[in-house]
């Protein structure tokens, strides 16, 4: 185990167990560095317990890259609980979590993530102060779904720029694969920029509700990489490319917001390979933090939307960088991550009461 966290320099991993709720939730700190450790809470049904901690190292770590890509004084943790939320959530287990999340004093501060939402997260403040994403009556921000959405479109204007030099998305081909929380609020940005979508999903009734309003069109789950287009964005689970899709794939260019897309650091490769343009996950789907962020300073949307906006500056660097360079479009977001953590580790930075 600690060979395994030592590798990527992880700082703290915490297992919480409460017999009477039959909690099992792994809390990942990856980085505090240039602040408190902040990442949301996938509630989520894994196989086994070494999927479930391969799942939040690889998130917590994604985080801390996300939040100083993003110009964020936050560093980067995850929580997972393991379990059926449609099953095995309660509101007893839920707060019982929330206590664990509040013994750390600080360092975590979470959020809603698969399998949580915003009334989970108004309990768990109940527990701790150590908690964004919340009611507005409660002085938060709400579900950062549909801003996380907004930062996505945003890249995308960006990667089009890059392939055509035009932001324009009407009339590009854009294929979505999840049409959850986020997924179906990009669908509809994408319809009301002029773009011809398609989408999938596992929920057959998510899918035919997006036809009938939008007129989108569809295709089966297994299909949708292969599906020709100029954008391919997945916003569902990670992991959706890997060797075998990638090879199928018929875009132009990956940009989604589901968080660890690649399913190897090979795979960054293989995209090149083929041509492929990838705008780096952690950068396209930064809105969501971004927004909840504000919440520890004092929420304002419209200060939220106006940075949530410099992600599209900053997937065009990333892009630019990259082609200018000879490198992957990975390491060169990885590098501008790095080279803020490095500038700023030494500064003494201002913490909001409580933080």
């Amino acid at each position: 185990m600690f060979d395994r966290i030592g590798a990527d320099e992880y700082e703290q991993v915490v297992f919480c167990h409460d017999r009477a709720t039959g909690l099992r939730a792994i809390i990942a700190i990856h980085s505090t560095r240039l602040g408190p450790a902040l990442g949301g809470c996938r509630f989520y049904d894994y196989p086994n317990e070494d999927d479930a901690l391969e799942d939040v190292l690889r998130l917590a770590r994604g985080m801390t890259y996300k939040s100083a890509a993003a110009g964020l004084d936050l560093g980067g943790g995850k929580a997972v609980i393991l379990g059926d939320p449609a099953k095995v959530k309660t509101e007893a287990l839920v707060r019982a979590f929330a206590r664990y999340v509040g013994a750390l004093g600080g360092r975590y501060c979470t959020a809603e993530d698969v399998g949580t939402n915003q009334a989970d997260m108004d309990l768990m403040r109940r527990e701790t102060p150590y908690v964004t994403g919340v009611s507005p009556s409660l002085g938060g921000s709400g579900d950062p779904s549909p801003v996380t959405a907004r930062g996505v479109l945003h890249a995308m204007r960006a990667v089009s720029e890059f392939l055509d030099g035009d932001t324009s998305l009407a009339g590009r081909r854009v294929v979505v694969l999840g049409v959850g929380k986020v997924g179906s609020v990009l669908v509809r940005h994408l319809v009301d920029e002029g773009a011809r979508v398609t989408v999938a999903d596992v929920d057959r009734a998510a899918v035919q509700r997006l036809v009938a309003e939008l007129g989108v069109g569809a295709v089966a789950v297994d299909l949708a990489h292969t599906v020709e287009c100029d954008v391919f964005s997945p916003c569902a689970m990670g992991a959706t490319l890997n060797a075998r899709t990638i090879a199928a794939l018929r875009c132009r260019a990956v940009a989604g917001a589901a968080n660890n897309q690649l399913a190897t650091e090979a795979d960054v490769g293989r995209l090149a390979e083929r041509g492929i343009v990838y705008a780096p996950d952690f950068i396209c789907n930064a809105g969501g933090v971004i927004n909840i962020a504000e919440e520890l300073t004092g929420y304002d949307q419209a200060r939220a939307l106006r940075n949530v906006e410099r992600i599209q500056e900053t997937t065009a660097t990333v892009l630019r960088s990259a082609a200018a360079e000879g490198i992957s479009t990975e390491a060169a977001a990885e590098r501008v991550a790095e080279r803020r953590i490095a500038a700023m580790s030494s500064v003494k930075l201002i913490r909001p009461a409580g933080i």
